[in-house]
C-alpha cells in the first residue's frame, strides 16, 4: 500500500528538517503543540526520529494534549510505569488524570531518557480519553522508530562509501550491500504501515506498526553497527546517540512481546 502526503504534510516535513538540521532546539516556536491529526504527528515524529531529538516528546506533543493536558510528562501504567524527565509530571490511572511527582530516578539505557518513579497527586481530571492517548503514545513512537532507522540507514550508507579497504570503499562488497539492502526493504515495508495506522487509529493497527517500526529500527541498528565497527560504540561518535534512542524506544510504550499478543487478540 503506497500513502502519499498532502503538501502541507510535506511541507511541514521540510520546515521541521530546516529547522532541526540547523541544530535548532526550541520546538515551541515551531507550534507543534497545535499538531493534533495523527497523521501530521507521525510525519512530525519520524522527522524528530530522524534527527534523534530527546525529551518527553511523546509525551508532550501527542499524549497529554489527547487528554487534555500537558506539556510535561506522564507515566500509563501498567506499560508505560515511569515518567521521562519534565518541569511537570502527571499520571494515568484507568480513565482518571492525576498530577504526579517524581519520587525517585531510574537507570535508563539512553542517558538522553532519564526516567523517574512518580507518585500520584491530586485528580485533575476524569473520564479522559485514556485508550486513545495511549495508542497516540504507541504511534508516535513507531514513527520515531521509523525515523531513527532511516538516519541510521543514511549514517551507514555514508560510512561504506568513504571507508576503505583492499583499496576500495566497503560498500562495493557485496555482502555490505545486501545488509543495507536488507534495512532498507524493512523501513519501507514499515512507513505504509505506520501512516496506515494513523488513518485507522485501530489497537490492532497501532500495535502492528509499533511491531514492525521496532524490528526495522532494531535491524538497522545492528547493521548501522556492524558496517561502523568498533567506532559506532564511542560516545564521540553520532551512531552512538541513535543506537541508545533506539534501544530504549524499542521497549518504550509497549514491549514489542505486549503489541504481539494485542494484535493476536485483535485477530
Amino acid at each position: 500500500m503506497m500513502f502519499t502526503l498532502s503538501s502541507e504534510q510535506t511541507d511541514l516535513a521540510g520546515v521541521l528538517h530546516g529547522f532541526l538540521a540547523a541544530g535548532k532546539t526550541d520546538l515551541s516556536s515551531l507550534g507543534l503543540d497545535e499538531v493534533t491529526d495523527p497523521v501530521d504527528l507521525v510525519v512530525v515524529f519520524e522527522e524528530l526520529g530522524h534527527h534523534a531529538v530527546s525529551g518527553p516528546l511523546i509525551e508532550s506533543l501527542a499524549v497529554l494534549p489527547a487528554l487534555g493536558a500537558g506539556p510535561g510528562s506522564v507515566a500509563f501504567p501498567p506499560h508505560v510505569p515511569h515518567a521521562v524527565e519534565a518541569d511537570r509530571y502527571f499520571l494515568v490511572e484507568g480513565d482518571t488524570l492525576r498530577e504526579a511527582s517524581p519520587t525517585a530516578e531510574l537507570q535508563s539505557v539512553d542517558p538522553g531518557r532519564r526516567l523517574f518513579s512518580v507518585s500520584s497527586g491530586p485528580v485533575i481530571a476524569t473520564d479522559v480519553p485514556a485508550a486513545r492517548a495511549f495508542d497516540l503514545g504507541v504511534l508516535t513512537c513507531a514513527a520515531q522508530l521509523l525515523g531513527l532507522g532511516r538516519a541510521m540507514l543514511d549514517m551507514s550508507t555514508a560510512h561504506v562509501l568513504a571507508r576503505t579497504q583492499f583499496g576500495k570503499p566497503i560498500g562495493q562488497f557485496q555482502a555490505v550491500k545486501h545488509h543495507l539492502a536488507n534495512v532498507l526493504i524493512g523501513l519501507e515495508l514499515v512507513r505504509p504501515l505506520v501512516f496506515g495506522a494513523a488513518v485507522t487509529m485501530s489497537p490492532r493497527d497501532v500495535s502492528a506498526a509499533k511491531v514492525a517500526a521496532s524490528d526495522a529500527a532494531w535491524q538497522a541498528a545492528r547493521v548501522a553497527l556492524q558496517v561502523h565497527g568498533a567506532i559506532g560504540y564511542t560516545a564521540e561518535h553520532d551512531l552512538g546517540r541513535f543506537l541508545l534512542q533506539t534501544r530504549a524506544l524499542r521497549m518504550a510504550w509497549g514491549s514489542p512481546s505486549m503489541h504481539r499478543a494485542r494484535v493476536l487478540e485483535a485477530l
